[in-house]
C-alpha cells in the first residue's frame, strides 16, 4: 500500500468514526464538559485556548470530533485533526491548544478517562511505568474498520443509561483488547510497580515466586525491586502472601477443598495455608468451606 493509499484510507476512517459519533455531539456554540456517562465526557470550546503543563491524573483516551488540537511535550509538536484517536498519559506535564473549527464553530472531543484497567485485562509489566517515553512520544492510533466499530460501541454502551455494568465493561474490554498491541495506546495499561508484582503473582500463584524471578520479569535488578517497593511502603512477601490467600479464598469461594485451596495458592502444607488464612481472615479455611 502506497503512503496515499493509506492516507486516503485513513482519512476515510476517520470521517466515519466522526460520522457515527454524531448524535454524541453538543449542540452548536456551546462550551463546556458534558457528561456520557461513568468517565466519558465531551469537552468543547469556542475559542482557541491553551493549557499550559498540564498533567493528567489518569491516561485518557481520546476522539476529536470537530476543530483541531495541538499536544507538546518538551519541544515536540503532534496535530490532531477531525476523527483522530489519540491516548494521552497520566502524570506527563504537556502543553495543549485546542482549536476551533473556524468562526461561529467549536473544538470538541470525547474523552474517556481510564483511571484502572478492568478486571481481566493484563498491564503491561516492566518498562518505565507510563510516563509517555514509550510511546516514543506518538500520541495517535492507528485506526482500522474493526477499532472504529469497537470504539463506537463503546462509546454508545457506556453513555446509555439503560445498559447494565456487565455490558458497559464488556465494550470497554473489547475496546481495550483492539488497543493493547498499539504502542501508542501503551500509557493505558501501564500500572504502579506493586501492582505489576501482584499481577505475575496473580497470573501463576502455584509457581515459586521469589524476588529474584519477579525482578527479571520486570527487567530490574532484586534489589532496586526491594528499595521501589519499600519506597511504596511495600515489600514482595507482602505482595506475595496476599495474592496467594486471594487465590485460596477464590478456589474455597468456588467449592474447592481446603487441600485443593492451599494447592492452587502455591502452599505445599494445608496447615501452613491454614494459618496464614486464619491470621488474614479471621478463620479456618475448613470454617469457612467444608472440606
Amino acid at each position: 500500500m502506497n503512503i496515499h493509499t493509506k492516507n486516503r484510507d485513513d482519512a476515510e476512517l476517520r470521517a466515519r468514526l466522526v460520522e457515527r459519533l454524531r448524535p454524541m455531539m453538543a449542540p452548536s456554540g456551546t462550551a463546556g464538559r458534558y457528561a456520557h456517562g461513568k468517565q466519558l465526557f465531551s469537552y468543547c470550546s469556542i475559542d482557541k485556548e491553551r493549557l499550559k503543563a498540564i498533567s493528567l491524573p489518569c491516561p485518557i483516551i481520546g476522539i476529536l470530533l470537530r476543530g483541531r488540537k495541538e499536544v507538546w511535550l518538551g519541544d515536540q509538536a503532534h496535530m490532531f485533526e477531525p476523527g483522530t484517536v489519540f491516548v494521552l498519559p497520566g502524570r506527563v506535564p504537556m502543553d495543549v491548544v485546542n482549536i476551533p473549527a473556524g468562526s461561529n464553530a467549536c473544538y470538541e472531543s470525547l474523552l474517556l478517562e481510564v483511571p484502572s484497567l478492568p478486571a481481566g485485562v493484563a498491564p503491561l509489566v516492566g518498562g518505565n511505568g507510563g510516563n509517555g517515553s514509550e510511546t516514543g512520544g506518538e500520541f495517535r492510533v492507528t485506526l482500522n474498520p474493526d477499532l472504529v466499530d469497537t470504539l463506537v460501541h463503546a462509546a454508545t454502551a457506556i453513555a446509555d443509561d439503560a445498559l447494565g455494568e456487565t455490558m458497559k465493561t464488556l465494550r470497554l474490554i473489547e475496546m481495550l483488547t483492539l488497543l493493547r498491541p498499539l504502542r501508542a495506546a501503551s500509557p493505558l495499561f501501564r500500572t504502579v510497580l506493586d501492582e505489576e508484582v501482584a499481577w505475575l503473582v496473580r497470573s501463576a500463584p502455584s509457581e515459586i515466586w521469589t524476588v529474584e524471578s519477579v525482578a527479571t520479569r520486570l527487567g530490574l535488578g532484586a534489589s532496586t525491586l526491594r528499595r521501589r517497593l519499600a519506597l511504596r511502603g511495600k515489600s514482595f512477601r507482602e505482595i506475595l502472601r496476599q495474592e496467594r490467600l486471594k487465590a485460596g479464598e477464590s478456589a474455597l469461594a468456588s467449592g474447592a477443598s481446603s487441600i485443593a485451596a492451599a494447592e492452587a495458592a502455591g502452599y505445599a502444607s494445608r496447615s501452613h495455608f491454614a494459618r496464614r488464612y486464619r491470621e488474614s481472615y479471621g478463620t479456618t479455611p475448613k470454617g469457612r468451606r467444608a472440606v
